[in-house]
């Protein structure tokens, strides 16, 4: 209870409504925070029906000594009790089968993608940051990071908002990294060798959001932080015609 209550306290009542997960700021994330739900009320339904059964055997069946009968007699021993053998071997089953349907079916949807995205974006995840190469209507703006200690002093990566489709190609070229932006409620590996490809479809949200390495890939790990901000279609615009313009100068 007091582990309940302290997490109770660190939340607000929009955080607590979410499962204390991030903003979500993506299409997409709206199904990932709706299967996270989802489960949590499937998890509390079950957890306290195990629980009321466990206190239930406590109160109901705990041993009781019969007047004039030895100390050590055992209370009736109940086996092989058949239905409900069933019972709790189908219970799971079921479960588990319902838990696997939504899983797959949103796995499904999250690594769907359009034929043709508003932008493509190849991230490089390096020793120990990235490279982001943005293409947008044949020009192409690439940002390169160095470690940090602060999310919001690493390389930033400027997408448009407003419902457009964002393609992120994952590349590496040393060891295995993830690429994690939090309000995106995904994250996907970087592995070399293997090209890993999602896309996302943003909301109508503007700002900067976190965004870090999630796997453990060497000594600069914990520095290997960068940034996401969301503009207006226009911004983003201006934003992708002035960085091209200064890297043909």
């Amino acid at each position: 209870m007091a582990l309940l209550l302290a997490s109770v306290t660190a939340c607000s009542g929009e955080e607590w409504a979410r499962g204390g997960m991030p903003h979500n700021v993506t299409e997409q994330s709206e199904r990932v925070l709706s299967l996270w739900q989802g489960s949590w009320v499937a998890a509390l339904a079950t957890g306290a029906v195990v629980w009321g059964l466990i206190l239930y055997a406590c109160i109901f069946h705990r041993k009781r000594r019969r007047k004039g009968a030895p100390e050590n007699e055992l209370p009736p021993q109940v086996r092989y009790n058949l239905p409900i053998e069933i019972l709790y071997t189908a219970v799971p089953i079921v479960m588990v089968a319902v838990f696997f349907y939504f899983t797959a079916r949103d796995q499904d949807y999250l690594f769907e993608k359009t034929d043709k995205p508003d932008v493509t974006v190849t991230v490089e995840a390096l020793q120990w940051s990235w490279r982001f190469t943005t293409e947008y209507q044949g020009k192409t703006v690439q940002v390169v990071g160095v470690p940090v200690s602060d999310y919001r002093q690493g390389p930033q990566l400027v997408l448009p908002s407003g419902g457009k489709t964002v393609r992120f190609k994952l590349e590496s070229d040393n060891v295995i990294h993830s690429f994690w932006v939090p309000a995106f409620l995904f994250k996907l590996d970087v592995i070399p060798g293997v090209h890993n490809q999602f896309d996302i479809k943003t909301l109508n949200h503007t700002g900067t959001f976190a965004g870090r390495c999630a796997e453990l890939c060497g000594q600069d790990h914990s520095r290997m932080l960068f940034n996401v901000k969301l503009v207006e279609p226009s911004k983003f615009e201006q934003y992708i015609n002035s960085q091209a313009a200064r890297s043909t100068q």
